[in-house]
């Protein structure tokens, strides 16, 4: 009877710690050997954004997205000033292009969504920050620069929790 509970005990526990259940956006860096999960937790709202420094036109892009039930990321809308080098200057099929306060809104109207896309962190002195839940997390204070990450929302277990590294 002792084995049986000892036996039910280490099936729980192991189900507690190796069971994907924590929802997080995740940054894991390609092109090596043994790469290092960096995320965010989310345990509120589905929507997030992406503000950077564009390099030349040194104003700042917004991408908003919402993540799906499949835990893909939608995106909703880029939010710019300039419609130079890099940034889309019309609209294509699916999207609407406004412009409101000085600033060029893109909104996507079709529903389509990324599983994940790959993120180079520039080695630049440009802001690259990632907005969830009314706080912001500087990408560069915590990723390499010069190097890249996949990008994604996907569920880990407490193991990968703890193994990798909280974006604070």
């Amino acid at each position: 009877m002792r084995k049986i509970i000892v036996l039910l005990l280490a099936v729980v526990i192991g189900v507690a710690i190796f069971l994907p259940f924590q929802k997080v956006i995740s940054f894991t860096e390609t092109h090596v050997e043994s790469p290092r999960l960096h995320y965010v937790v989310m345990d509120g709202s589905d929507a997030f954004l992406l503000r950077y420094t564009h390099s030349i036109h040194k104003t700042d892009v917004l991408e908003y997205y919402k993540v799906t039930k499949d835990l893909s990321m939608q995106m909703l809308e880029m939010v710019y000033e300039s419609l130079a080098i890099g940034l889309p200057g019309y609209a294509e099929e699916g999207q609407r292009l406004t412009r409101k306060d000085g600033k060029y809104h893109l909104y996507f109207e079709e529903k389509t969504t990324l599983p994940e896309f790959v993120m180079h962190i520039g080695d630049i002195d440009m802001d690259l920050a990632l907005g969830y839940d009314n706080k912001e997390y500087q990408l560069k204070d915590n990723l390499t620069r010069g190097h890249a990450y996949l990008c994604k929302v996907q569920r880990v277990s407490l193991f990968q929790l703890w193994k990798g590294a909280k974006l604070i």
